[in-house]
């Protein structure tokens, strides 16, 4: 059986052996510059020395054991209602396999459990960021804000949202208190 047709398996719970396999995810996309991807691994080195106190959640995609995908995010500090994706990344060999789609979904289900609220993703303007762009909009999010020479000159901070509306029945967890595991 080759990789593609092998299952997507998907968790929640970081592991200590996610930082080199999160390393060569992230550098194997070809998009992030180096000190992005030292963000990307601060985020899960604070997530497995502090666990749920420090704010990021993640979701990982796994096939044969390999890690293919992931998202980080978490409430926004000192809001009620509002969420950031940090980061969402796929494999280069993984893409256009639903995995993204599928860690999206996840992401918003816990926001929804949560009692929903807006999920925000900020990222740059530049042409190798297009077909992130156009992912997000056909996810359902809208381009809400565009702050100009953000990141440097020509490359545009865009931001977007998408409005959770809440599951029936779900608890508001305040973004001050720590998010369950």
């Amino acid at each position: 059986m080759t990789e593609a047709k092998r299952k997507v398996t998907y968790r929640r719970r970081p592991r200590p052996a996610d930082l080199p396999a999160l390393r060569r995810l992230v550098a194997a996309t070809h998009v992030f510059y180096p000190a992005e991807l030292r963000i990307a691994l601060e985020l899960l080195e604070v997530r497995l020395s502090r666990g749920p106190r420090s704010g990021y959640e993640f979701f990982f995609a796994e096939r044969a054991g390999r890690l293919v995908g992931y998202c980080a995010w978490g409430t926004v500090p000192l809001t009620q209602r509002s969420y950031d994706l940090y980061w969402i990344a796929v494999a280069p060999d993984a893409q256009g396999q639903g995995i993204g789609q599928q860690l999206m979904k996840l992401a918003e289900g816990a926001v929804e459990r949560r009692g929903g609220g807006g999920l925000y993703i900020e990222t740059s303007s530049r042409a190798v960021y297009a077909r992130t762009r156009r992912f997000y909009r056909d996810a359902g999010y809208r381009r809400v804000a565009r702050l100009p020479d953000f990141y440097a000159p020509g490359d545009h901070k865009v931001v977007f949202c998408k409005t959770i509306r809440p599951r029936q029945g779900s608890v508001r967890t305040p973004s001050t208190s720590p998010i369950r595991a």
